[in-house]
């Protein structure tokens, strides 16, 4: 899977997350950018993404992750295709 069919993909699973069809993401987008992503929504959000791409973060790398790029990053890491 290449970056922008993980991208693609992840768009998918934060509109099902935060109940929003219109929710565009950029590897810049971070909890601030979304009203709805608080604490509990985060946890959510980590599950759904762990359960999409079938794989599980570090606590390490879910501590780590500043924004979507990050989390691009390691799916791509963990793809590695791209």
């Amino acid at each position: 899977m290449d970056k922008q069919k993980i991208t693609e993909r992840l768009t998918e699973v934060f509109r099902d997350v935060f109940d929003d069809e219109e929710l565009e993401i950029s590897e810049e987008t971070t909890a601030d950018d979304i009203e709805e992503w608080d604490s509990l929504e985060h946890i959510s959000l980590i599950s759904a993404v762990e359960k999409a791409f079938k794989m599980r973060f570090t606590m390490k790398e879910v501590s780590g992750m500043k924004n979507v790029g990050e989390m691009i990053d390691i799916l791509c890491e963990r793809a590695k295709k791209c």
